[in-house]
């Protein structure tokens, strides 16, 4: 699934593709992740109408239009951008595409219809009615520390909850209490101040690295973050841990215990 460093790169793509754009009209194949309106209507409200602009929230990308309001594009576990424009090149399941005035289309693929794509007239409220909470590039430690308080949630579940910090997923989490050796399924309020101001910059160190390798989610490049570790048996860097998995806050998750501590 795309996290943020991954949604970072369709933004990208996206600015590349789209913007200064004027739309022709939008061509809907299935609008089932067409999630506040059905497809001819969402056809019609962006027929003629320019991208000007985008802004990234978390895993959220907001497509801006020339009349205030915003397409969101939210990419779920299978979504995917392309630009093309023979009818050849169209994605297999392209759900719906943006035809612009020169022709070319920008279709969004998405296999297993997790998608949500939101006709949106006032994105601040989508943002407020959703309780994303700050961007993980954008969070300040005071700030992490300060949603830490009190929370007798698991670290996994907490680093997961978009409110309290949106656009870390479930591989980075794990990434980040790997390399921090933080057993997952430990209490946050049990967690030493210190090791959460650990958690915090590791957590600003591996997104910015990934948010400057420009990750495509289908395709990593060799020895990424998680696929050095993160499979049963491994032997963690301590020489005898192992990895194992599980799930804990409701997802599958990996940690080699006692290389990561349980508080």
């Amino acid at each position: 699934m795309p996290e943020l460093p991954e949604v970072h790169t369709f933004q990208q793509y996206f600015n590349e593709a789209a913007l200064q754009q004027t739309i022709m009209r939008v061509d809907v194949s299935d609008d089932k992740i067409i999630r506040n309106s059905d497809g001819a209507t969402f056809a019609e409200k962006l027929k003629g109408r320019t991208f000007v602009d985008s802004m990234r929230r978390g895993k959220y990308l907001f497509a801006d239009l020339d009349n205030g309001h915003s397409v969101l594009l939210h990419f779920g576990m299978t979504g995917d951008l392309k630009l093309y424009h023979d009818d050849e090149d169209r994605p297999r399941f392209e759900r719906f595409a943006f035809v612009f005035q020169e022709g070319h289309r920008l279709g969004f693929d998405d296999a297993r219809k997790f998608a949500r794509v939101n006709y949106l007239e006032d994105r601040d409220a989508y943002i407020l009615e959703k309780k994303l909470g700050p961007d993980a590039l954008e969070i300040t430690e005071e700030e992490f520390l300060a949603a830490m308080e009190g929370r007798k949630t698991s670290i996994k579940g907490f680093l997961l909850n978009q409110s309290h910090l949106a656009g870390v997923g479930n591989l980075y989490a794990d990434e980040v209490l790997y390399q921090t050796r933080v057993h997952p399924a430990s209490v946050v309020e049990k967690i030493p101040k210190a090791k959460k101001k650990e958690i915090f910059t590791k957590t600003q160190e591996v997104l910015h690295e990934a948010v400057e390798k420009s990750p495509y989610y289908k395709q990593y490049e060799e020895g990424w973050f998680w696929n050095k570790w993160r499979f049963n048996d491994h032997v963690a860097p301590d020489g005898k841990s192992k990895v194992e998995s599980g799930k804990i806050a409701g997802r599958t998750t990996y940690w080699a215990k006692p290389w990561q501590k349980k508080y």
